[in-house]
């Protein structure tokens, strides 16, 4: 059954395509700092154990809240590797395993590539799409992908 929310058909599949997307970089990016969490070594190691796990954890959420947006309205998550690979812009690493501050380079470099995404999609959801939902649930997102840059930017400093 087709949910009747004052969106149109056409604009809702645009925010599911839209919203697949950001679903698939969220979830590479959850694995990618799952990874890292199991891989990272060296000095203050349990600080950026604990960091990554922080990190992951709220992505877990992330992932889950992006997938029952899409659902919401009307369309279905995606939910196997192939399709997080083939809809992804962020990249894969295998078979690397970066020292800390690259881990950390690597993970502020796709979250400002997320970060900036959304403000290109909240201006189209806002204007054209007419789906105020979707724009105040990528503005939250948005502002959490900004405020774990800024603290893996501090790390770097």
């Amino acid at each position: 059954m087709k949910p009747e929310i004052g969106i149109s058909e056409k604009n809702r599949d645009k925010s599911i395509k839209v919203l697949s997307v950001l679903l698939a970089d969220e979830m590479v990016l959850y694995v990618k700092t799952r990874k890292f969490h199991w891989n990272v070594s060296g000095n203050s190691f349990m600080e950026f154990h604990k960091l990554f796990q922080s990190q992951y954890t709220e992505l877990e959420e992330v992932v889950d809240a992006v997938a029952e947006r899409i659902s919401k309205l009307g369309g279905n998550a995606i939910g196997t590797l192939s399709e997080f690979k083939e809809l992804t812009q962020l990249k894969e690493s295998p078979a690397e395993y970066p020292e800390q501050k690259e881990m950390l380079k690597e993970l502020l470099s796709d979250h400002e590539t997320i970060v900036i995404q959304l403000r290109t999609e909240i201006e189209e959801f806002s204007t054209k799409s007419k789906d105020s939902g979707s724009t105040d649930f990528l503005t939250k997102l948005m502002e959490q992908h900004e405020t774990t840059a800024w603290v893996i930017r501090r790390y770097l400093k």
